[in-house]
């Protein structure tokens, strides 16, 4: 497991939610109950759809909202038997043999593809937590998941997370309460830095285009078979773990993306204490952008100590991305 320890108290829509966890079915009751197996399901819990406000942790803010189109590379790692049948921060309750997973921003619940970068394997998953708290990581898995993607015993692992659009849309549209209760698409009032959008390329061995290569067999598709809640966790249950190419990878600190290239300079020469940092010009829908980069590098830890040196210099919003 990448770390033991997590933090388990974080605000989330003005209320304090105490261990959340990252995996459960849909429909368990929303209270915190003790022993290693989950309460039965309850029809309340079914229809608990949540965005949330900005919420801090750590000195940290994390901005919630509505993203049908969420796709990004980076390092997901996994955890369990600590907060098993606990609260998740969507109210469900966590079962660490679901699969599903926590993410720091994305609606709840919402249906993403995880790919492995390094075997190839690629599942669905549901997402109905907040987390991962660490920085350097996009993505915990509960240990369902991460034992369906072949990363249980290294506990990381180079992943793709790509929400499935219209699977999530009409999840979403089961369960959001009427117009009068619903939350704000995208959640605004606190400090907040400028964040620029970076579109991803396909993943290693995929070319542009050539989405066959990654469909799961079992995809969710709610739209045409009505599904309820628990009808799409039983069919991500019973999923086939597929596997598509791969190519060799590599991880890089990215401490941010500029539309002014003297901008880009002052940021690299902020990082020189740390390390010699790239400046790659990309076009991103039609813009041209200047993206400040260190690596590659040959390890998550190495990563990990190069991003906390990269923070510590100014780079607040700077992320670990695989290439």
């Amino acid at each position: 497991m990448s770390r033991k320890t997590r933090l388990a108290v974080l605000l989330l829509s003005g209320t304090i939610l105490t261990g959340c966890a990252e995996m459960n079915l849909f429909g368990h009751v929303a209270k915190s109950v003790g022993g290693d197996t989950p309460p039965p399901p309850s029809s309340s819990a079914a229809t608990n759809y949540k965005v949330g406000k900005p919420y801090q942790v750590a000195g940290v803010w994390y901005y919630p909202q509505e993203d049908f189109a969420y796709d990004e590379t980076g390092i997901a790692s996994w955890y369990g038997p600590d907060f098993h049948a606990k609260l998740t921060a969507n109210g469900e309750t966590f079962d660490q043999n679901a699969v599903t997973a926590a993410h720091k921003t994305l609606q709840m619940p919402s249906i993403a593809r995880v790919t492995n970068l390094e075997n190839g394997r690629s599942i669905i998953v549901r997402v109905n937590d907040r987390g991962p708290f660490v920085n350097g990581r996009i993505l915990d898995l509960s240990r369902k998941s991460a034992q369906l993607l072949g990363m249980e015993g290294k506990g990381t692992a180079k992943v793709r997370v790509q929400i499935l659009t219209e699977e999530s849309r009409v999840l979403a549209g089961k369960l959001k309460p009427d117009a009068t209760g619903n939350e704000p698409k995208v959640a605004s009032a606190a400090p907040r830095g400028s964040v620029q959008a970076e579109s991803l390329p396909p993943p290693p061995g995929v070319k542009n285009g050539d989405n066959g290569n990654v469909t799961i067999a079992s995809s969710v598709q709610p739209q045409q078979r009505g599904m309820t809640a628990e009808a799409v966790d039983r069919e991500i249950a019973a999923q086939e773990v597929k596997t598509v190419p791969v190519r060799p990878t590599s991880i890089y600190v990215q401490a941010g993306s500029y539309g002014r290239h003297d901008n880009a300079n002052r940021m690299a020469a902020r990082l020189a204490r740390v390390g010699k940092a790239q400046l790659q010009q990309v076009q991103v829908q039609g813009k041209t952008l200047f993206r400040v980069r260190l690596g590659p590098m040959t390890s998550v830890e190495e990563a990990d100590r190069i991003l906390d040196s990269v923070v510590a210099a100014g780079a607040q919003d700077a992320r670990v991305v695989v290439d």
